[in-house]
């Protein structure tokens, strides 16, 4: 190859994101297996290496390290348009799995135990951006990735909204925020100048300055559901994106609940996640027992179904 594939991978990167695709999570992980492939002196892609790697974490699950080769055979296609050694792994070497996760429906008090234990992390910079960005996370729905890219002209105090930019599928948004909300991310704004004052343009600022790391902001919050002890199953685990679930089946409650006509209201709740397909919102709907019902009883009310 006349490039290297650290190089390769760039271009890959650069090509892709031109197109609107963020692929921060993704860059991270391919730049490791790029680390991989380099400390194995191996310059050209194979199905082996690249199986090897996927498979690396062990004690994860088959749809993670599915996951991971999938984002290998993208880049590998790739490369085998300027390298026909290059090999490409075929689709389903690795069991995908179920294609949803089932959601960890977090308390209200699981989430400020969250962001206590948050406030316990050692480095007090650390501590002080981790527990804002639960907070967020858990009042607003917003996607962790959409959290960490907001730089500081995104959060108006002032009007009390966000501005999301180039969010999933390069859509941009405004995502009006809850009073309290507004003031916690201003005493955020003063105590990170304090303790940061050398931190650059992101809201959310990491002990050295620079916007906090996806894969390090998921490592620390996996650390903290171990600390506060959450009772999880196999095939229910506590995942960060998990806030925003439990948001959408917060709201959905409150709605029913409240008697509103959830179906007329539903859009709106679409439009503020940033779903580009009502269809994810409804999803929502079998969330929890408490909706399901809801949903039967609105089902059996309009069609006058008797029990």
């Amino acid at each position: 190859m006349t490039m290297t594939l650290r190089q390769s991978l760039e271009d890959y990167l650069a090509m892709r994101r031109e197109f609107g695709y963020q692929l921060e999570k993704t860059g991270h992980l391919l730049a490791q297996f790029v680390t991989f492939m380099e400390e194995r002196g191996a310059d050209v892609v194979t199905v082996e290496l690249a199986l090897a790697w996927a498979s690396l974490p062990t004690d994860c699950r088959s749809a993670w390290s599915s996951a991971r080769l999938g984002m290998v055979r993208g880049f590998a296609r790739y490369l085998h348009a300027f390298d026909p050694r290059t090999g490409v792994p075929p689709i389903g070497l690795l069991p995908r799995g179920k294609k949803r996760a089932t959601p960890f429906l977090y308390s209200n008090e699981q989430v400020r135990s969250l962001m206590a234990a948050a406030r316990k992390i050692s480095s007090p910079r650390r501590a002080l951006t981790t527990e804002a960005i639960i907070g967020l996370l858990a009042a607003s729905g917003l996607r962790v990735g959409e959290a960490l890219a907001l730089d500081r002209p995104d959060v108006d105090f002032v009007d009390g909204v966000l501005i999301v930019r180039h969010a999933k599928f390069n859509k941009s948004r405004l995502v009006p925020l809850h009073p309290s909300c507004v003031a916690a991310l201003r005493v955020y704004a003063t105590r990170r100048d304090q303790l940061i004052p050398h931190a650059g343009r992101a809201f959310f600022a990491s002990p050295t300055g620079k916007r906090v790391h996806h894969c390090n902001f998921s490592a620390t919050f996996h650390a903290l559901v171990n600390v506060i002890g959450l009772e999880v199953r196999p095939s229910c685990r506590a995942r960060v994106h998990d806030l925003r679930h439990s948001f959408a089946v917060n709201v959905l409650t409150r709605w029913n609940t409240e008697g509103a006509d959830v179906s007329t209201k539903l859009p709106s709740l679409s439009t503020y996640l940033g779903h580009v397909d009502p269809a994810d919102t409804y999803w929502y709907l079998s969330a929890t027992p408490e909706l399901f019902e809801h949903a039967v009883i609105r089902l059996e009310s309009t069609y006058e179904v008797e029990s």
